[in-house]
């Protein structure tokens, strides 16, 4: 359970704001943590413009890869969650590799100015994208990804996956040598409101919103996935920030092996939409099998998701539906689904 008087006061700084990181600042306003707020631009404010109108924040636009605004921005803080990088779903993370590559100076530059200004502990978004992809090739085969996997010889998904995976090993070294406390997130797959279409359920969900037919899935519908909901994403990452110190990566993803067909057939039943479904094996994939192992963080943080996939994947049609506009989508949908 959440410690809340823990967070009361805490002097916090978020970075970036774009989907998880705006659902954290949310929970930790409901905690009245002393929040202090980085974004690279200003594309997401609207996720945030309440607490900012209400002075319940305190939110700039700095690019993060300059260190002098690194240091600005991580000064007098107790804990930094660094959840700013340049990502997006499976067609941007691989179609993208060069802008993706800006991470590695990005994460080095907040590291680096965390540890030089006092920062008490840094919280960092890494990714199931670390894992070696020869584990991740087989749909047919029950894995679950346990954190000991990732090890020498590393081979890591794409440039967004290595970006994700030295920033892990930057706190290892910063923890061991100058004892920089930190606490490492490994997301999987995270869905739910204020996602976007380049991620595999919204861009579903956005195919049956535009009526999409014939409806296009991208890869042979068979890969496996464990896609986990935002609030319990949240509820993770705030558990970590509190329970762990010595750089330790944890697994946040449920072990709900869910087929991407099937995701799709729940999609169109729900929404009422009737289409033929179209494998685009072609198009950007990724691994066939990628679910995580939960126990060390149920061990460590005592957390385990409490929203199943189904439900969850209801909940975000039905915001989809409320929030979206169906003219503006369906122009911008070629490009939505792989741009940021």
């Amino acid at each position: 359970m959440i410690n809340t008087k823990f967070w009361s006061k805490k002097k916090v700084l978020v970075t970036g704001v774009s989907f998880i990181g705006s659902h954290l600042v949310d929970r930790l306003v409901e905690m009245n943590a002393d929040i202090t707020v980085v974004n690279l631009t200003r594309k997401h404010i609207s996720n945030i413009k309440r607490h900012i109108d209400k002075k319940r924040i305190k939110f700039y636009t700095r690019d993060l890869r300059d260190l002098e605004n690194a240091k600005k921005s991580v000064k007098g803080q107790d804990l930094v969650f660094h959840l700013a990088c340049d990502h997006g779903g499976r067609g941007y993370v691989e179609l993208h590799q060069g802008a993706t590559a800006s991470n590695f100076l990005l994460d080095g530059s907040v590291f680096y100015a965390a540890l030089n200004e006092g920062v008490k502990k840094v919280i960092f978004a890494s990714s199931g994208c670390v894992y070696p992809n020869s584990l991740q090739t087989n749909p047919k085969e029950t894995i679950y990804l346990k954190e000991d996997l990732v090890k020498p010889p590393y081979d890591s998904d794409n440039m967004y996956g290595w970006g994700k995976l030295m920033g892990e090993l930057t706190l290892q070294a910063y923890y061991k040598d100058f004892g920089l406390k930190s606490a490492v997130c490994r997301y999987f797959t995270v869905f739910g409101e204020r996602g976007i279409e380049n991620h595999a359920v919204i861009a579903m969900i956005a195919r049956a919103f535009v009526k999409q037919n014939p409806f296009d899935v991208w890869g042979t519908g068979e890969q496996i996935r464990n896609w986990t909901y935002v609030g319990d994403i949240v509820d993770g990452t705030l558990l970590a920030a509190e329970k762990i110190s010595d750089s330790t990566a944890v697994n946040l993803g449920t072990m709900e092996r869910t087929r991407v067909l099937d995701a799709v057939e729940e999609v169109l039943k729900y929404t009422g939409h009737r289409a033929k479904i179209v494998p685009h094996p072609e198009m950007p994939t990724g691994p066939y099998n990628r679910v995580a192992d939960n126990s060390k963080a149920e061990k460590l943080l005592e957390w385990t998701p409490k929203v199943k996939f189904m439900d969850g994947l209801h909940k975000t049609i039905d915001w989809y539906f409320k929030t979206k506009d169906r003219q503006f989508v369906s122009k911008q949908l070629a490009k939505l689904l792989t741009e940021r």
